[in-house]
């Protein structure tokens, strides 16, 4: 059974600094890319970031790009997403989701398999 969980969410500080894993299983982790997205209370969830199956390639969505690190463990079957300089724009909900490439728009129906989400919340 293929499942991807994500954790690692919570509150913090407009600056401030969180780190995202998605923890996979039932499936060879290392054939897949693997991307993140965001959904906002009242907006349509978006592509945040992805990485390639051997983690030489990354995409970013421009409004975090510089800020936002994503790579992956393919001994652990984790990708992470580091993520600093948080703003209130980041919160919502956070998935990943994994695909067969990594493309530079990361689009929704690439790809499937979506974890539960974990909360992200920047707030003073």
């Amino acid at each position: 059974q293929v499942q991807l969980v994500e954790s690692g969410g919570g509150l913090v500080q407009p600056g401030g600094s969180l780190r995202l894993s998605c923890t996979t299983s039932g499936f060879t982790f290392s054939q897949y890319a693997i991307g993140w997205f965001r959904q906002a209370p009242g907006k349509e969830r978006e592509g945040v970031a992805c990485v390639s199956n051997s983690g030489r390639a990354t995409y970013y969505v421009d409004s975090v790009r510089g800020r936002f690190t994503i790579s992956r463990d393919n001994a652990k079957n984790t990708v992470y997403l580091r993520m600093n300089s948080l703003e209130p724009e980041d919160m919502g909900v956070y998935y990943c989701a994994r695909a067969a490439f990594c493309l530079p728009i990361i689009k929704i129906s690439d790809y499937s398999n979506w974890g539960q989400g974990t909360q992200v919340t920047v707030s003073s």
